[in-house]
C-alpha cells in the first residue's frame, strides 16, 4: 500500500494536470455562458503548460546552464519550457479574440447565452 501512495506522489503533477484538464473541460462542455466557456479552455491550457512541465522535469536535475565546473551533470529538459513560451502566447491570443468575439456577439444579439443565441437564430430563420 505504501508503493501505491510513494507512485501517486511521484506523479502528483501529472496527476494535477489531468485533472486540471478534466474540470477545464467540464466547464467548457456543461457551461451555456460564453465567458465560462472561454474561462474552461484558459484551464485546459494551463493544465497543458503543467503537463509539460512535468514531462521537462528531471529527478535531481539542475538548470540547463554550462558550467565549467560541473562535470557529469544531469540536467532539465529545456524544450518543454520552450513551448510553454509560445503556448502561453498561443492561449492569451486565443483568449484575447474569443473574448471580443463576446463582446461582438452581446452586442448583436444582447445575450450571451449559447442556448438564447441559438434560439435567436432560429427565430431570425424562421422569419426570413
Amino acid at each position: 500500500m505504501s508503493q501505491f501512495f510513494k507512485l501517486i506522489f511521484d506523479h502528483m503533477n501529472y496527476i494535477g494536470g489531468i485533472a486540471l484538464f478534466i474540470i477545464g473541460l467540464h466547464t467548457v462542455v456543461t457551461h451555456r455562458n460564453l465567458i465560462k466557456k472561454i474561462m474552461g479552455i484558459n484551464i485546459m491550457g494551463t493544465a497543458i503548460f503543467l503537463f509539460f512541465i512535468a514531462i521537462g522535469n528531471v529527478k535531481d536535475g539542475l538548470p540547463p546552464i554550462i558550467n565549467e565546473l560541473q562535470q557529469n551533470v544531469t540536467f532539465i529538459n529545456p524544450l518543454p519550457s520552450v513551448l510553454i513560451l509560445t503556448g502561453i502566447v498561443v492561449v492569451v491570443s486565443l483568449t484575447v479574440y474569443s473574448l471580443s468575439l463576446v463582446i461582438r456577439i452581446y452586442q448583436t444579439y444582447g445575450t450571451i447565452d449559447q442556448e438564447e443565441i441559438v434560439a435567436i437564430q432560429n427565430e431570425e430563420q424562421k422569419n426570413d
